[in-house]
């Protein structure tokens, strides 16, 4: 059975992002209304933010309740507890364009960084660890951009002396899965959870018997459904490349890799010793 990425509340705002891919569009429009006006969320009714987002009364409190609150006062309630900043202000200025739009990425990577944290579940989080510390050998598989959050789960496990491979051929990636086994793990990275060749890896390795694993932005997805364990990354961009999302993911793949040096500090330090000695002589 797979761990539920929401078993442990993180801050509402982050709730509510980590919920948005998952939600439908009425319920999604509810959710924006309140992140972009949480003051009011604070003050007003739900009929209130129903009327002012044109859905029903029962569209919030779904919304709510998707995001893991009781109701709509609970995550009122949740809301009111968090520290609250001003938002940094737009660049009016024409010159400035430029600074404003890396300024505004800078944000979305902070953003979406605390949120993952944020909904990063305890439980989860040590599963996958025992997962990847006692599996005969990894693989793992991503497309597009999450091919190169693949990547950098790769080269983490050969960091750690771990059997791991990381085909960047989706096809091959389908065929290592088909070679796994009970003691083996796969793990499967995509933000939107939806592509077809990362579900292909996992119901593979799920029909041969090897644990799975997946690191995606939406907890509802096919490929979440098919994981025993689901890592979440949050983002809410606009634009067709969620490059905030990928960094998040970076964040925790270092987050495994970190927790994975500490278990067993000794044997991490004599693995990196033995790689820096084997490469020392092509430095310059």
């Amino acid at each position: 059975m797979s761990v539920d990425p929401r078993a442990t509340p993180g801050p509402a705002s982050s709730r509510l992002r980590s919920v948005l891919p998952k939600l439908s569009d009425s319920e999604r429009r509810v959710a924006l209304w309140v992140l972009e006006n949480v003051e009011a969320t604070i003050r007003n009714s739900m009929s209130a933010i129903a009327q002012a987002t044109d859905v029903s009364d029962t569209t919030v409190l779904r919304m709510c309740r998707t995001a893991g609150f009781e109701g709509f006062t609970d995550l009122k309630f949740a809301l009111a507890q968090e520290p609250r900043g001003g938002r940094a202000e737009a660049a009016s200025d024409p010159e400035a364009s430029d600074l404003h739009a890396a300024n505004r990425l800078f944000r979305a990577v902070a953003q979406a960084i605390s949120d993952t944290q944020g909904v990063l579940n305890e439980g989860a989080f040590a599963k996958a660890l025992d997962l990847i510390a006692g599996a005969r050998h990894i693989v793992v598989g991503g497309v597009g951009g999450s091919g190169i959050v693949a990547q950098a789960f790769y080269q983490r496990c050969i960091r750690l002396g771990l059997r791991c491979d990381a085909p960047v051929d989706s096809q091959l990636q389908i065929m290592h899965s088909a070679l796994t086994g009970p003691d083996d793990l796969v793990v499967a990275i995509s933000y939107s959870g939806i592509t077809s060749d990362p579900v292909l890896v996992l119901q593979e390795a799920r029909s041969r018997g090897a644990a799975t694993l997946c690191i995606t932005g939406n907890s509802a997805s096919p490929l979440a459904r098919l994981a025993d364990v689901v890592l979440v990354s949050v983002s809410h961009e606009q634009g067709s490349e969620p490059m905030a999302a990928q960094i998040a993911q970076m964040a925790l793949i270092d987050a495994l890799y970190s927790a994975l040096v500490a278990r067993n500090a000794e044997r991490a330090q004599l693995t990196e010793e033995r790689m820096v000695n084997a490469i020392l002589p092509k430095s310059i």
